[in-house]
């Protein structure tokens, strides 16, 4: 092979190299998305990291990273800064936002109600002599002030005709010591985080009074997962194949908490797996396994009942404009009603 012979070829070979790597941006590539919880990695968060340890969103053509979080008010602001592409929020922080902040250019929307009742609750201890709702006029009420149950406590009140409460603050971690030692009457949280925390502080099941609010007229629907309309707009079949990937994941979540619980083990290895397995068999027959989801369909919501809450949230929250319904959620991405049959078969 002469030197000319030989400086053909590698100039060829480089050429085709070079059109191989100018190929490579167009060839389908996993669409990221960044995805913000609500709360730590705690038990419900095994709802999201299961089918991502499982592969199903990788399956999907998505590459997900899941992030603990702070709260949904955060979690809906991260959202729509387009920090976050997809989160997980309560519905009426998500109305709240929309309501004051009208002018927001990329307001978040809900795709996907995985609690379809809210975990909003009362709890005190039975000493106390609370026993329902009409016990709580004149109490010591105690709650951080984005608390969803306190938010939402005039719509709780109003049902049950309760009056004269006076309210003390405080930060989330003082929230049942404050309770146990006497500092208050009740307090409001989500009924299987502040129960477990209530026996981390020595207190019985037994000895705890809980007064779930949708079991007393309030049927407000829960977290749902959110979308920035920017990441909605630029890809609506990733948005549909992140809901397919989630729905897969959560029939392996609610066919066998205790595997799904290791999932979360691996995001935070200090977990007690016993007591966060409690804590998601407690959200799942709370929020997602109930008689209303099971009525409406997993992922979905009811026009009327979501148009009460619209108007329950503007009164309680005190919006600076109305909340408007058709706003705030889009159904149109949902998988197909036969996909989202997760419930198990009922005992007989």
């Amino acid at each position: 092979m002469n030197l000319l012979t030989s400086l053909r070829r590698t100039l060829i070979g480089a050429f085709a190299a070079s059109l191989g790597l100018a190929a490579l941006p167009a060839m389908a590539q996993d669409t990221p998305i960044k995805f913000q919880l609500d709360w730590r990695f705690e038990g419900p968060a095994a709802m999201f990291l299961v089918p991502l340890a499982k592969g199903y969103f990788k399956a999907e053509k998505l590459d997900v990273t899941v992030d603990a979080g702070n709260g949904s008010g955060g979690a809906v602001t991260r959202v729509a800064s387009g920090t976050y592409d997809m989160g997980f929020a309560d519905l009426a922080a998500l109305m709240e936002f929309h309501a004051n902040n009208p002018a927001a250019a990329n307001k978040p929307v809900a795709v996907m109600m995985v609690y379809n009742n809210t975990p909003a609750a009362v709890l005190a201890l039975k000493k106390s002599g609370i026993r329902t709702p009409a016990d709580l006029s004149g109490k010591r009420l105690g709650a951080p002030v984005f608390d969803a149950g306190r938010k939402a406590w005039p719509i709780f009140a109003k049902a049950n005709h309760i009056t004269n409460v006076t309210w003390t603050a405080m930060d989330p971690p003082l929230r049942e010591t404050m309770l146990v030692r006497g500092d208050v009457d009740a307090i409001t949280g989500f009924s299987f985080t502040s129960l477990l925390n209530l026996e981390a502080r020595g207190v019985k099941s037994q000895d705890v009074v809980v007064l779930p609010y949708p079991d007393y007229g309030v049927k407000l629907y829960g977290n749902a997962i959110i979308v920035s309309q920017e990441f909605l707009k630029k890809h609506p079949d990733a948005v549909k194949a992140f809901l397919r990937a989630y729905t897969r994941g959560m029939r392996d979540v609610i066919a066998d908490p205790k595997a799904a619980i290791a999932a979360v083990k691996e995001r935070d290895g200090i977990i007690d797996s016993a007591l966060e397995e409690r804590r998601l068999k407690l959200a799942l027959d709370a929020t997602v396994l109930t008689p209303d989801a099971r009525a409406e369909g997993f992922g979905e919501v009811r026009g009327p009942r979501l148009s009460l809450m619209a108007s329950q949230v503007s009164d309680a929250f005190g919006t600076k404009s109305r909340v408007d319904p058709d706003a705030v959620w889009n159904g149109n991405f949902l998988p197909g009603a036969a996909e989202r049959n997760i419930f198990p078969a009922a005992k007989k």
